[in-house]
C-alpha cells in the first residue's frame, strides 16, 4: 500500500482505455502515453493492461507501507528516495518505510509508475482508467489528493518472480544491472517532428493551408488537456466553408475548428466529431505528442499509411522481445 503525502499536479489511475462503450457516449480514456505505461508494467512483472499511476508536469510524494517492486517510464520527473536517484526504465525494489519523491518534468510532461501486481481500484465498464469529466474509474474516478491510499494487488506469476529476486531488507532501493535499450525509447525535446498519415478532409483545405500544416511550426497552448491538445501557429482554413457531418474520430485525429487552430484529440476524446480533418497522428508517435508540454512545438511531417503500419509493428516487435527479455532474466 502507499500513502500520498502530497499530491502532484494531475495524478491518475489510467489503463489501455475503456472500450465498447462509444456508441453510448462513453469516451475511451486510458494512457496518454501508452508505450510507457505498457513498458512500465511489463518491467514489474504485470500485464499490460494492469492500471498505472500517470503523473503530469508535477509528481507526488508517496509513502511506502509495503515492500514494492515499482517502474518508473516516461517523462523524469526527478524521482527520489532519501536524496537518491530512481533510475527509470527498469525494476526497482522500494522498502516499507520509504517516501518516494517526485517534482517538477524536466524532460516530457507525463511519468508512468506500475506496481508489481497492480493497484487494487474498481473496474468501471471493464477498465480501471479514469475519466475525470464523468467522475468515473480509478480513485473515486478523481484525481489523488493528499492522504489517499493506494493498495497493492496480490503478486501473482511473473511479478512474484520478479519481486522475490529484488528484495533486499538492507538497502532502501535495489534495481536491476540491466535497463531498455536507448535506441528503443522516445527522445524527449522541446520540440518534435510529428509523423501524421492525410486526414479524410485533407483535400478541402485550400492549398496554402496544406502546405502551411507541412511545414509551420506549432506551439502546444496551455489550454491543452486529456481531451485534446490545442496548438497556435499559421491558421488553417478550408477551400471554401461547408458543414460537414459529425464522423468517429480516433486518438490522434488533427481536427481544424473554425478559428483555424489544429486540434489534436487524445486519450479522453469525444467519440464524433464534426471538424475537418487535415490529418491523422501515426500511432508511433503518439508518445511524443502525449509528452510535449505547454510551450513545446510540434511541426507535421506526411507519412504513408504503409510506412506508418510499418513502423507500428518494428515498435510491436521490440515490445514482444521486451517481454521475452525479461521472461528469460527472472525464469
Amino acid at each position: 500500500m502507499i500513502t500520498v503525502r502530497k499530491a502532484g499536479l494531475s495524478d491518475t489511475i489510467q489503463d489501455l482505455g475503456r472500450f465498447g462503450y462509444q456508441k453510448y457516449g462513453v469516451v475511451t480514456s486510458g494512457a496518454m502515453d501508452a508505450f510507457a505505461h505498457r513498458v512500465a508494467n511489463l518491467l514489474v512483472g504485470n500485464e499490460e493492461t494492469e492500471g498505472t499511476l500517470e503523473m503530469t508536469l508535477v509528481g507526488p510524494c508517496l509513502y511506502f507501507e509495503e515492500h514494492a517492486v515499482i517502474a518508473l517510464c516516461g517523462g523524469d520527473m526527478s524521482a527520489s528516495i532519501e536524496g537518491k536517484p530512481i533510475p527509470m526504465w527498469k525494476p526497482v525494489f522500494i522498502q516499507k518505510g520509504t517516501e518516494l519523491k517526485m517534482g517538477p518534468a524536466v524532460a516530457g510532461c507525463r511519468m508512468y509508475l506500475a506496481v508489481a501486481g497492480g493497484f487494487e481500484v474498481p473496474i468501471v465498464m471493464g477498465s480501471h482508467a479514469t475519466y475525470l469529466k464523468a467522475g468515473i474509474g480509478g480513485c473515486e474516478g478523481r484525481v489523488l489528493k493528499k492522504g489517499d491510499r493506494l493498495r497493492f494487488k496480490a503478486r501473482k506469476g511473473q511479478a512474484e518472480q520478479i519481486f522475490s529476486r529484488l528484495v533486499c531488507d538492507e538497502q532502501c532501493i535495489q534495481s536491476t544491472d540491466w535497463t531498455i535499450a536507448n535506441n528503443v525509447l522516445p527522445a524527449l525535446a522541446d520540440q518534435y517532428e510529428i509523423r501524421a498519415i492525410k486526414g479524410r478532409q485533407y483535400s478541402l483545405f485550400s492549398e496554402e493551408s496544406r502546405r502551411l500544416f507541412e511545414t509551420g511550426l506549432f506551439a502546444v497552448s496551455s489550454q491543452s488537456d486529456r481531451m485534446g491538445y490545442r496548438l497556435a501557429g499559421p491558421s488553417l482554413r478550408l477551400e471554401e466553408e461547408q458543414e460537414l457531418i459529425s464522423e468517429a474520430v480516433s486518438f490522434g485525429s488533427i481536427q481544424v475548428p473554425a478559428d483555424g487552430n489544429p486540434i489534436i484529440l487524445m486519450a479522453d476524446r469525444q467519440t464524433t466529431g464534426g471538424y475537418p480533418k487535415i490529418g491523422q497522428v501515426a500511432s508511433i508517435d503518439l508518445t511524443l505528442v502525449a509528452q510535449a508540454r505547454p510551450g513545446n512545438y510540434l511541426t507535421f511531417r506526411e507519412i504513408s499509411l504503409e510506412k506508418a503500419q510499418e513502423l507500428y509493428l518494428r515498435r510491436e516487435k521490440n515490445i514482444q522481445d521486451l517481454k521475452t527479455g525479461i521472461a528469460l532474466k527472472f525464469r
